[in-house]
This record gives C-alpha cells, structure tokens and sequence, in this order.
C-alpha cells in the first residue's frame, strides 16, 4: 500500500514508519522548546505543517500510530467512565501554616524530632490545581490518575495526554539513563488568560461559566470526552519524584533530574538554608502572586535531604517532612448594593455589581463583574444579597455567589433593561449569543470605549489619552471616532476643565507621534470585534495592506490558518460599513499605517541584500532544515511567511516542491530555486561566511 501526498511523495510501508519516527522525534523535540522552554525555533504554522504531515501519514497507515505520537494528543473517544487507579505510594496531604509562627513551630517540631540534624528547605509555590500521578515504562508515558483520596484515584490517561507540558516520550538525555519504570507526581492547572478565554467562550454560547481556574482544570480533567480536555489549554508542573533513584540525594536534585527528561519545572522553586529565609520567601510571595500568569494558594516548604525526609516520615496522611504555608485568602463577603448596567466598545451590556466597599487581596474593591444575565440567574443572584466576591486572577473583581442563608425577603431580582442605559436605543441579543448588544454605532458609551482602545497601551500607544479625558473629549463633541484624534488641535482642548496650554500641547503631540504605525498594531486599534493581536499579525502579514484586507471576501479570509467563519464575517461587515472606511482612509491619510517597502525600495531599505523581501519555502532543501534556511534569510534581511499571496516576493523551492509552487505560478509570484538564491546572497556584502558552501 502505499501513501499519495499533495506534494506527490509516495511511501512505501517502511518509509512510511521511517517517516512517522523522524516527524514524531522532530514534534516532540519543538514542543519541549515551546511549552517547557519558552523558546520556540519555528513559527506555528510550520509546526502545523509537520503535525498534518504525521496525521496524514497515519491515517494511511493506522498501524503505525503509537501511544506517544504527538497527533494522541488531540482527544479519544469518549469513556463510559474511569476506572480506578491504586496509588504505588499514597499521595499524601499537607499540613498547614498560616503564619510566620506557625512555620517557626514546624522548625521547633523538627528540632525536637532530629535535634542532631542540619535541615536546609525547598520552597515551592503551591499551585491551585490538581494533583496528579504520571506513569512512565521505558520513557513512554502509560498512565495518569487523579490524587483522589491518596490511596485511590480516577484513571485519566487520555486527558493527560492532551496536556501539551507533558511528555509522552520522555526525552534522552546523555548523561542520564531513563529507568525502565518513573512515576512523578505534580499539579495541573490552567492559566489566567486561558480562563478568561474559556469563559468568555462558554459566556459567548450562553453556557454556564467557570467560578475559577482550579474548578476549570479539575472538570476539564474529568471529562469522559478527552477532546473537550484538549480544547481546554491546560499546564502542568511536577514537583514530586515518586520514583528512588540511585546517586539523588535531595529533592532538589530530583526536580533536576525530573527537568532533564522534559517535565515542566516551576522557575520559582528555591533551595534556602534556614527558617528564616523560608519565612522572607513565603511573605514575599503574598505581594508577588499578582506577578504570575497562573494562581497559587500557598508555599509548599520541604526538608531537602531525601535520608532525613524518609526517617522522619508521616503521621495520619500528612508527611512530617512537608508544610504548606497558606497565603491570605482572596475571598470575602460584601453587600451588593445594586446592578449597574456597563455598554463596551462592541455595545455589549454588562451587569456591574454595586458593593459595600470591602478589602479584597490588598485593595478595597466597590465594583465586580457579573458577565451577562445569564450567568446572574444562573447563580440566583438578587440585588440586596450578601455575596461572596473575589479577584479573579487576583486582579479583576468578581461575584463568586449569593450567601443565601443571609437572606431576609428584602432582595430583589435583576431585570435587564429593553434599551441602552446611555443612548436610549433598543437592544438586541443576537441568536446564538450570551451578550446583549446596544445596536448603534454612535452610542456615546461604544464610542468612548473604542477612543480609549484606540490610545491604549498595547494599540497605538497614544500617552495621556486615559478614561477622563476621552469622556470630556467625546461629551464635547471633539471626537466622535478614533480617526478624529488627529484632527486635535491646541485650542481645541484649552477649553477642558483642568487643561493648561503645556499639557494641551503634549497631548496633540503624542497624537502626532502616534503615525508610521505597523499594519498590525493599527488593525487591533481598530477594536474590530473578534480580532486580537496575534490575528492582526496574521492578517497584516498576510494581506499587507488594509486595502488588501477591506476588499477580502470571508471565504478568502477562511483560507487563512487561524482565521475561522466568525472573525471572517466580523472582518468583512467592519469593511462593509462606509463609516469604517472612511476611518482607515483617515488613518492612511494622516500616516497612521507604515507603508510595505514595494519593488526597488525594498533594497534601499537597508543594506542587507533580502531587506524587506518576502519568502515562502516549498520542498526539500538540500543540506538545510526549514528553520536553518529562515535564520538564513532573516539574517540577510527577509522575512519567511508560511502562505503564498500576491505580496509574497519569491517561493524558494528544493526537490519535490508542492502545492506553494503550484499556487505561486498560478499567480504570478517569482519562484527561485538553491543555486539562483544563493547567488543573490554573494552580492550581499552583510552575506556571512562560508554561505556557499549550502549550495
């Protein structure tokens, strides 16, 4: 039997299972660099082409998937249930500290305990997730199950697997022998973006929402379906050896050991000599917690040595070695006072939960979000409750649930009103969707909101341009849509409560600052709905100009890897509406938009030989691997893109060329192959050395 590719390649059996291990080697190897290293070599979408490669491949020849192939990692089919999974050694809890004094009294404990010993600590955040067991034969990862009761938890093997930080193959390191059997233990969780993503779309489908990121990762877990699992984003630290191993002494030791077969290791981890540092460290991270992308409750403190952890053992099912200092809860109970009702920049109403000002995690909090209607008859929520509010990722406030016991009768329900609570005009809730939207584009409320998304820091990055000002700005009729900043003049704000000539003049000329923007940072300015920053970048180096883009068609736009049916359509309607067109010409107009370096210019624009040009790469390249020919390139200036358009210069092509070459002569794009490349790079005087020898 044998395999047809597009880019007419034929396998037999045997190159096939070749094949299968080359890709799954060369996958495994960028998804360490990406997810436990930080540090990815290639871009996503060639990435995605290795990944369809290995999935085309085995679904020609199923007998050739294994256990650890980067493609298991998508989902099986559903479960009837788990089954259970005895623990080799149980996974104990914790005791627990919540003060400075209470950490000394385990040090007393200790002491009296071993009062010849020289204890030195390794202190660990203490991750708000769930505690896992991961199982490995041979380097393959075989089995994976819940802490359970510590004796016995649930087998979610096939959930695991979707988890990208976890090795299925664990990597083979020179200077250490993978042991035939490894069980390590650690905490699955799910970051704070990734939550608000989830949520956000569960809020978008009218589905109930998530209280937190633990309860998130805990119930993606347990989903009998493991493709709900994949889709769910989730990350794992280990930071637990389960196995002994001959010549580890500390656990210290054993996180580095673990970290040299892949597995993902906390960077905060630290080994400090005395309790003293140990306290330092755990009330540091009281104020620090903010800092991290996920949550943490606590600092685990361990005693290193592995010899005294184990003479000094448990007692009930907590270690006597191991204390969990508990950080300030982030949970309070407040008063809410009433539901105000907020219009954002999409129109969108949101329920904003008036409160009795309380001290949430180092600040009085006053406001907290209630996402939609929905979710507040969800959780029976009424005005005048007592509820239990908190910070979600310990920044943004939030109603957790009503304290119904505090009820006396006086409590009312919410109502959602009929039309804008700032313009008047009636709301509409689009089929299919949580949010009720405001309809109208010139609604005071949008506009203010999409002025200050505009100016903002990660948009165009206009200094000054801050929630009081915008106000005054569009409650004066100075602007009435993002374009209309650049028309700002001295004597236009000197007028405005609070305005000097100096501060007059620094605002219109950080606005005039504000121009030779890159395409993409312009088109998330433009708060096009469903379009964030990465997606700008996609579109913006895909199309290059906005006149590019305006005149897309949704199916265009949905041959686009990454661009799906809804932020298509969202594209092609903002284009639609001549009002918006007559704001991206305003923009290009006043220079807002970096122009693409076209033709001849593109040599001028540096003195590097491939300044400005773009390459697309296609076929086998001889003595070079795809990431080795982009360094390549980029160091002489180019840029390689994974898609070929108009704006592509050259398609680079080896042996074997596929569909990239076929499209680019269809199109008209110069195609160039290894030996014509290289000899534009001698005439690059940047051109390093020893560059011919890829001929």
């Amino acid at each position: 039997m044998n395999l047809f590719t597009s880019d007419d390649v034929e396998l037999t059996h045997d190159q096939a299972e070749k094949e299968i291990k080359s890709l799954q080697k060369e996958i495994n190897h960028h998804n360490t660099l990406y997810y436990i290293k930080d540090s990815p070599v290639i871009t996503d979408a060639e990435y995605d082409k290795l990944m369809r490669r290995l999935q085309e491949i085995e679904k020609t020849y199923p007998n050739l998937i294994t256990p650890d192939s980067p493609t298991q990692r998508v989902g099986a089919a559903p479960l009837g249930e788990f089954a259970e999974v005895q623990h080799s050694i149980p996974l104990l809890s914790l005791a627990k500290a919540f003060d400075a004094g209470e950490l000394s009294d385990f040090e007393s404990r200790l002491n009296r305990m071993m009062p010849e010993a020289k204890f030195d600590y390794v202190c660990e955040l203490k991750f708000d997730g769930l505690a896992v067991m991961l199982k490995y034969e041979k380097g393959i990862f075989v089995q994976g199950a819940t802490r359970g009761d510590g004796f016995r938890g649930e087998d979610i093997t096939l959930n695991l697997k979707t988890v990208r930080t976890i090795p299925l193959r664990l990597l083979n390191p020179d200077d250490v022998e993978i042991p035939d059997i490894l069980e390590v233990r650690g905490e699955v969780f799910m970051t704070r973006e990734s939550f608000d993503n989830l949520n956000k779309n569960r809020a978008d489908k009218g589905e109930s929402l998530f209280a937190n990121p633990r309860n998130a990762a805990a119930g993606s877990l347990r989903q009998l379906d493991s493709h709900i699992t994949a889709q769910r984003n989730l990350d794992m630290f280990v930071y637990s050896l389960a196995t002994p191993v001959e010549g580890i002494e500390t656990h210290y030791q054993a996180l580095q050991y673990m970290k040299k077969f892949g597995f993902h290791i906390n960077e905060y981890t630290k080994v400090l000599p005395d309790m003293a540092s140990v306290i330092k460290f755990c009330e540091e991270w009281i104020e620090r917690r903010s800092e991290l992308t996920y949550d943490i409750d606590g600092v685990v403190v361990k005693i290193n040595s592995l010899k005294l952890q184990e003479e000094l053992g448990a007692v009930s099912r907590s270690p006597r070695w191991a204390i969990a200092y508990k950080l300030p809860s982030t949970e309070v109970v407040t008063k809410l006072l009433d539901i105000e009702v907020s219009v954002g920049r999409t129109g969108s109403l949101t329920p904003v939960a008036i409160l009795e000002p309380q001290e949430v995690d180092g600040s009085v909090v006053s406001r907290a979000t209630l996402h939609n209607e929905d979710e507040i008859k969800r959780k029976d929520i009424k005005i005048g409750d007592y509820v239990l509010i908190h910070k979600a990722g310990s920044v943004i406030p939030e109603v957790i649930s009503p304290v119904k016991e505090k009820r006396d009768g006086t409590e009312k329900d919410f109502i959602l009103p009929k039309s804008c609570p700032v313009c008047g005009e009636e709301v509409f809730r689009p089929e299919g969707e949580a949010a009720t939207r405001c309809m109208n584009m010139e609604c005071p409320a949008q506009v203010k909101e999409r002025i200050r998304h505009f100016a903002s820091r990660r948009a165009l990055d206009i200094e000054g341009f801050g929630e009081k000002l915008v106000e005054k700005l569009v409650e004066n009729g100075l602007v009435k849509q993002p374009a209309d900043l650049y028309d700002l003049k001295v004597e236009d704000l000197l007028p405005l409560e609070r305005m000097g000539k100096k501060l007059a003049e620094k605002l219109v000329n950080n606005v005039k600052k504000a121009k030779n923007k890159e395409l993409a940072q312009v088109l998330y300015a433009l708060g096009i709905r469903h379009v964030g920053q990465h997606i700008a970048k996609v579109l913006a180096d895909h199309f290059e100009t906005i006149d590019n883009l305006a005149k897309a068609s949704e199916a265009e736009l949905e041959d686009i890897h990454e661009v799906g049916p809804e932020v298509a359509s969202s594209i092609v309607e903002f284009f639609s509406l001549e009002k918006n067109r007559r704001i991206t010409e305003k923009l290009e107009s006043e220079g807002v938009i970096k122009k693409p370096i076209e033709g001849d210019n593109k040599e001028k624009a540096g003195e590097k030989k491939l300044a400005g040009m773009k390459f697309v790469l296609t076929g086998t390249l001889q003595n070079f691997s795809r990431t080795e020919m982009k360094k390549l390139i980029e160091s002489h200036g180019g840029r390689v893109t994974s898609s070929v358009s108009k704006g592509t210069d050259y398609v680079l092509f080896g042996t074997d060329p596929g569909s990239k070459y076929r499209k680019a002569e269809k199109i008209g794009v110069s195609t160039i192959n290894l030996e014509d490349f290289f000899e534009i790079l001698k005439e690059d005087s940047n051109s390093p050395q020893g560059t011919q020898s890829f001929k």
